[in-house]
């Protein structure tokens, strides 16, 4: 039996692939917030600002256009900023799991600033949106070795973090009897590395700083055919502040086209993968 074979008994509905789409909210948290600077220049504010209060409207219209479910990973700060966009999240159906206070960089602050972040943002999902999430997506691409062990006494059943395999893969964490489910992402699959659009440096002068939107979309569909073609899955990075722009819609929309486009691929929120993978692997 080839690998291919033996992956396409992985999924539920008798698919053949996993899609799980996934953005990143992270309005104007991130290094700029942290570091203060934001405060001095309105575009660093304004840039961010415009995924909650503007670009993520775009996006949930989209999905239900496509009827497809995602699941949004955001900073409880945003949350906390923006409460009305992120009950329409809620409210449409799609899954809202943490992803930071202020988008902290988990792997250089220590394991009691991390549990006050999860502490923080588990009491602001539930005052604001009613929620307990049980997903995690790490702000800053890595973490603590404490984090595992963190997560899962903050009641986290999965994490969308690491890089470590094409399919979910269960973490054995010292300690704790169950294991933490990671939903691994691929930087391929991040709209920031073709068409977040970077001024500096500016040399040499006038250069375009983004992928033609062609390119990008033959990027990802050659990725998603890929994975779904060997019975694997596949998370997204995608930010709304980056591609829930007027032109970068219409490349979403012609890429959830392609998605749909196939009739062997299982579409699911994030936590819908954890349940089903940990059901199925749990005694591996």
């Amino acid at each position: 039996m080839t690998i291919s074979q033996q992956a396409a008994s992985l999924w539920p509905q008798g698919k053949r692939g996993c899609m799980a789409l996934a953005f990143d909210l992270d309005g104007p948290t991130g290094d700029a917030m942290l570091n203060g600077t934001l405060w001095q220049k309105a575009d660093y504010f304004t840039f961010g600002a415009y995924g909650p209060y503007r670009a993520l409207e775009r996006i949930l219209d989209l999905l239900d256009d496509h009827q497809l479910p995602a699941t949004f990973f955001i900073p409880a700060w945003v949350v906390e900023n923006w409460p009305k966009q992120c009950q329409a999240i809620v409210g449409r159906g799609h899954e809202v799991a943490y992803h930071g206070y202020r988008h902290e960089s988990f792997y250089a602050i220590s394991a009691e600033k991390q549990l006050w972040v999860m502490q923080k943002s588990r009491e602001i999902f539930w005052q604001f949106l009613g929620i307990r999430a049980e997903g995690f997506r790490t702000p800053s691409g890595d973490w603590h070795p404490e984090t595992p062990a963190m997560l899962l006494e903050a009641g986290v059943t999965y994490s969308s973090s690491m890089r470590g395999d094409d399919r979910p893969y269960l973490m054995k964490v010292p300690g704790h009897e169950r294991p933490l489910v990671e939903i691994p992402g691929r930087w391929e699959m991040d709209d920031y590395a073709s068409i977040a659009y970077t001024r500096e440096p500016n040399f040499p002068s006038g250069l375009d700083r983004t992928a033609s939107y062609e390119l990008t979309l033959d990027n990802w569909c050659r990725e998603f055919d890929g994975a779904m073609n060997e019975g694997l899955s596949l998370t997204t990075l995608f930010h709304p502040k980056i591609s829930g722009k007027p032109g970068r819609i219409m490349l979403l929309d012609l890429f959830f086209a392609h998605l749909k486009a196939r009739d062997d691929v299982w579409f699911a929120r994030c936590r819908e993968v954890a349940h089903w993978w940990m059901q199925e692997h749990a005694n591996d």
